[in-house]
């Protein structure tokens, strides 16, 4: 046997007990394959483990998935618990405390599928974001003052680091070089002057140690209209924490659903474990009728493999993907009838064929 793979499976809540299961029975297939093990572990986390323990991870759960090589994770929250509390006390404690500064978000469109954008064909849209999942807007640096009062006030305060900024763009530049040698800064620096000002001259000294890259800034509000008018136009993007939430919803909206997107929180060094998830939510609506779409949650298997250096178990279940979104068999969402299942069988069966 080649390596094991130690990963932390935490399923989450909602339609994550559903896909985060397809998505492990892909890995498997994949390691049965490519000569390497998968060896998991569950964890019962999230909005279901608060409301019966008032927390959504135990006192020593950070310490606990250390020691792990990887956390394949589904998604998060419940109607009946407050929803700013499973970012706050799950998903950025966990990218901040194992410091995956880098959410790795690519947006593709795959065979048999069509975008809601009529005229845009696979060739057109192929990019990936990359958002700086540590620093930014939402690192809840702030305070609000006599909120039931007329003079009540509330801040948030964005962090922009030199040392931030450096590294996110050093990982957008690599991958880059190993893409189409385009990176695109999309930013706001024209109205927040310091802190994204600040950003764009940092990012504009690493651009400079990449000269075979052919780098261009663009503000948002024009990055996401041309994101649905000229989306051939990108191949890396990197961006803020804020700014990349956003823009990889719409990434995902122009491939034709967002249970289609897959991502990575990742730290490059590899000081500590990365996380992989789909980008979509928990979609409690939906939760236990075996209908939601399981191509996100498989497409980060294979962010996580390649992550870990088993790049042709990676290749090969994108492969597997195509090929089923190409024979039609395809989920509510993109107005197919096909079961969660039946998605992750299809995947599986390509693989071991």
């Amino acid at each position: 046997m080649g390596k094991t793979y130690k990963i932390a499976v935490v399923n989450g809540d909602g339609i994550g007990n559903e896909i985060v299961p397809a998505g492990v029975s892909v890995l498997q297939a994949a390691a049965t394959k490519y000569n390497f093990e998968i060896e998991t572990e569950n964890f019962f986390w999230g909005a279901g483990h608060y409301l019966k323990h008032g927390i959504f991870m135990p006192e020593d759960g950070i310490d606990t998935i250390k020691k792990f090589d990887a956390i394949y994770f589904g998604a998060v929250g419940l109607p009946e618990v407050d929803d700013t509390l499973p970012a706050k006390d799950y998903t950025f404690k966990v990218r901040t405390d194992l410091e995956q500064y880098v959410n790795y978000r690519p947006v593709k469109l795959f065979a048999g599928l069509e975008s809601p954008l009529r005229d845009k064909t696979s060739k057109d849209i192929d990019f990936v974001i990359i958002r700086e999942n540590n620093e930014g807007e939402f690192v809840q640096n702030g305070k609000i003052m006599y909120p039931d009062t007329p003079n009540g006030l509330a801040v948030d305060t964005s962090i922009v680091t030199r040392k931030g900024v450096e590294r996110i763009a050093h990982f957008a530049f690599k991958l880059a070089r190993k893409r189409n040698k385009k990176v695109t800064n999309v930013t706001k620096s024209n109205t927040l002057i310091y802190s994204l000002g600040f950003w764009d001259k940092v990012m504009a000294e690493v651009a400079e140690q990449y000269p075979d890259v052919e780098y261009g800034k663009m503000y948002v509000d024009n990055a996401s209209a041309s994101f649905v008018l000229k989306p051939e136009v990108f191949d890396v993007i990197v961006t803020t924490n804020m700014i990349g939430d956003i823009l990889s919803d719409l990434g995902g909206a122009i491939m034709g659903s967002l249970g289609l997107g897959g991502s990575g929180n990742i730290n490059p060094e590899k000081d500590y474990p990365s996380m992989f998830e789909p980008i979509h939510g928990s979609a409690p609506d939906i939760a236990g009728q075996n209908v939601a779409n399981p191509i996100g949650q498989i497409w980060s298997a294979a962010i996580m493999l390649e992550h870990l250096g088993e790049e042709e178990a990676a290749q090969n279940i994108m492969q597997a993907i195509e090929h089923t979104t190409a024979k039609g068999i395809m989920t509510r969402d993109l107005k197919g009838t096909a079961t969660t299942t039946e998605i992750a069988e299809s995947v599986v069966s390509f693989i071991e064929s």
